[in-house]
């Protein structure tokens, strides 16, 4: 029963709500007062499986990411992944898309708690106290899905069941009570049904990752340990992921790709590299692993206005949680937070196979030069099935002089076409690079490249089948780091920076043992930026952050 009205009128409405012969055992109400956007018939509650009270702050990500490995759906319902096609509606609600997603997985054999708890798993990675088979079930999870990243409290039912769920960060209010004539009530609110105290025979509030079920069939409340340790041991998670997940630090050191002294200021110049940059940015991330803190504003105009030739990434502001939707606090909060990176291709979303964790984990989003190494050479290793290739993001310089919009798409074109050939192919791990600009060869900006590909490889189908690794001149600071992975990177190596400071370190100016030290400061210091990003727009986890293109464009024809 839907309608857009207020509660009171409800009844009214709808006739037979007023009828005695009307019973039921489960009852889920959703009321809703818009306050930040106009009500409207679509952004209704979806309620065929849930009801949500919240924002999915990632819905972007979460839709980008379905749409992507919907030719990847194999299952004994629908041998034909098209037949599923689209799985998001377009143009829905967050509830709608979350609603839809869950009902996907349910359909498909998961249990609705077991499918609420993918889309919205507790904290794991940071608690080193939780059980370790529950810590593997949720790792496992982990690879085959981004979390559904948001303040939000959810109510699910399957018409036997019927339960709750917190987000990570709590932040959401949900509580419950438990009365002597067998009644269960949730809410977000105390007092939404009048109740005699002396009836109460349990209260409590739902905590942050928890869930709240009960069974009408068994007529019991199922205790969340039992939820997740019934699911945790399902399966070997564990085994599969000793047998198959792969940590990039284990992985044995391959020769990083370092520049003469000429080459070096050559690509600085090329790149726009100023002195100040170097002094002024580069050098304290490098020296105290912190982002550099100024106060006296910027007087600066924007991109747009300004005459001076500014990189891509200046048209480009980040977007920030508000009205109702509360940003995080990157280190009071540091718990719920992650930066861990699964990398490589996704299998199957509807199975559960050793298969489906073989990728390679990063620790963080943003790589050294010794990593980059690593996942360039990956077939060396001897680490299985995967596949690595550089692609290069240049475009022609004689005829850009000519004709310079028709000749950088024309290099997006080729940049495009030739990863989609290399993933055709089996490549799971493609690296675009700018690193081998001529000066007949320019560089097309990372953040054009990134786009241009992460979205082709959408529409192709083919973006759940590869990594995208960005080694890239033009990065500097953390808000071009955020703005890749925004749009879609898996992960970026600023290499010319890291060379820079590799350099300064040989020169003695971070007087360091090993010069190694002054790029994982640097490298430190842009990771910790992008949380700090991520938490003002209430995103916990970089998997989510990944994709959501969290921005606005001030300045940017719609071309581009």
């Amino acid at each position: 029963y839907k309608g857009m009205l207020t509660s009171t009128q409800l009844r009214r409405y709808f006739h037979d709500l007023r009828d005695s012969r009307l019973e039921t055992a489960i009852a889920l109400v959703h009321s809703r007062f818009s306050t930040n956007t106009f009500p409207r018939w679509e952004l209704a509650q979806p309620f065929r499986f849930i009801a949500h009270n919240g924002e999915i702050n990632t819905v972007r990500s979460n839709r980008s990411w379905m749409a992507a490995r919907e030719t990847k759906f194999v299952t004994e319902k629908w041998s034909e992944s098209s037949d599923l096609a689209p799985v998001i509606t377009p143009y829905m609600s967050d509830s709608a898309s979350f609603d839809e997603a869950a009902e996907l997985l349910f359909m498909n054999g998961r249990s609705l708690p077991h499918s609420i708890l993918m889309m919205i798993p507790e904290a794991w990675e940071r608690a080193t106290t939780m059980d370790p088979q529950k810590r593997d079930f949720y790792r496992f999870n982990a690879a085959l899905m981004e979390p559904w990243d948001g303040p939000a409290s959810v109510s699910f039912c399957d018409g036997t069941r019927v339960g709750a769920v917190l987000d990570r960060n709590g932040l959401r209010p949900a509580r419950y009570w438990v009365t002597g004539d067998r009644r269960v009530i949730f809410s977000s609110e105390v007092g939404v049904l009048d109740v005699e105290p002396a009836n109460v025979i349990a209260k409590g509030r739902l905590q942050p990752g928890r869930m709240f079920l009960v069974d009408i069939e068994q007529g019991v409340i199922v205790d969340d340990a039992d939820i997740k340790a019934e699911l945790a041991g399902a399966h070997p998670y564990s085994e599969w992921l000793e047998k198959n997940q792969i940590d990039l630090d284990t992985l044995a050191k391959q020769p990083m790709l370092l520049p003469e002294h000429e080459s070096l200021v050559r690509l600085q110049h090329l790149f726009g590299y100023t002195e100040e940059e170097i002094r002024l940015i580069l050098t304290p991330m490098a020296r105290n692993g912190e982002e550099p803190i100024g106060s006296m504003g910027s007087d600066s105009p924007i991109a747009v206005l300004s005459t001076k030739s500014k990189p891509v990434f200046d048209f480009f502001t980040q977007q920030f949680a508000q009205v109702t939707n509360p940003p995080l606090d990157a280190i009071r909060e540091e718990l719920v937070t992650s930066l861990r990176v699964g990398i490589g291709g996704h299998s199957n979303l509807l199975s559960a196979t050793p298969d489906h964790v073989r990728q390679i984990v990063l620790s963080a989003p943003v790589i050294d030069l010794e990593d980059l190494a690593k996942i360039r050479y990956i077939e060396d290793s001897g680490v299985g099935t995967f596949k690595s290739t550089a692609v290069d993001g240049l475009f022609d310089v004689a005829s850009a002089i000519a004709d310079p919009r028709q000749s950088l798409l024309d290099g997006l074109k080729e940049l495009e076409d030739h990863v989609v050939e290399s993933v055709r192919a089996g490549v799971n791990l493609v690296i675009l690079s700018d690193r081998n600009s001529t000066e007949t060869s320019a560089p097309i900006p990372s953040l054009l490249q990134v786009a241009a590909v992460h979205n082709r490889l959408v529409r192709e189908h083919l973006r759940a089948n590869t990594a995208l690794i960005v080694e890239a001149g033009d990065v500097k600071e953390v808000h071009h780091v955020a703005l890749l992975l925004g749009f879609g990177a898996s992960a970026v190596c600023p290499y010319l920076a890291l060379d820079t400071i590799e350099e300064l370190a040989r020169y003695g100016q971070f007087h360091d043992e090993a010069p190694g030290q002054a790029r994982y400061r640097y490298n430190k210091a842009l990771s910790k930026g992008v949380l700090k990003v991520m938490s003002k727009m209430g995103v916990s986890t970089i998997a989510s952050y990944i994709g959501s293109q969290l921005f606005e464009a001030v300045g940017v024809d719609q071309e581009v």
